[in-house]
C-alpha cells in the first residue's frame, strides 16, 4: 500500500507541477489552452463573458497546480495514509495561492521580475 500512495502522490505532484506557474513553458501547451477551453465552454451560455473567463480559468488551472502539488507532496512524503481533504483545507490552499499569486504581482510591481530583456538593458 505504501508504495502505491507514493507512486500516486508522486503522479499528483507532477501533474500539479505542470499546471503550476513553478514550470517555466507549461503556459503555452497547458494553463491557456486549458482556460481557452474553459473559456469557450462558459461563451456557449454567454458570448460576452469569454475574455473573463479565460483570465478565470487561467488562474483556476495556476491554483489547481499548487493545490495538487501541495497534496501530492504530502502524500508523497507521508508515513501514512492521509484523511480526506476537506473544505478548510481547500480554503486553506486556495488562500496560500492567492498569497503566491500576490508575492509574484509584488515581485513584478518591483521589477525583480521582468522580462528577460530588461534585466540586460542599460537605463
Amino acid at each position: 500500500m505504501s508504495l502505491k500512495r507514493k507512486m500516486s502522490g508522486g503522479l499528483m505532484a507532477f501533474i500539479g507541477f505542470m499546471l503550476s506557474p513553478l514550470s517555466w513553458w507549461n503556459d503555452l501547451f497547458v494553463n491557456v489552452p486549458l482556460a481557452v477551453a474553459v473559456a469557450w465552454f462558459v461563451s456557449l451560455f454567454y458570448k460576452p463573458a469569454f475574455a473573463a473567463s479565460v483570465v478565470i480559468g487561467y488562474w483556476l488551472t495556476n491554483v489547481l497546480g499548487f493545490v495538487l502539488m501541495h497534496k501530492g507532496g504530502q502524500k508523497l512524503l507521508a508515513s501514512k495514509e492521509i484523511g480526506k481533504y476537506s473544505g478548510r483545507e481547500l480554503f486553506r490552499d486556495v488562500v496560500i495561492s492567492l498569497l503566491y499569486t500576490l508575492l509574484i504581482l509584488f515581485l513584478v510591481r518591483l521589477k525583480i521580475l521582468q522580462p528577460i530583456k530588461d534585466y540586460f538593458s542599460a537605463r
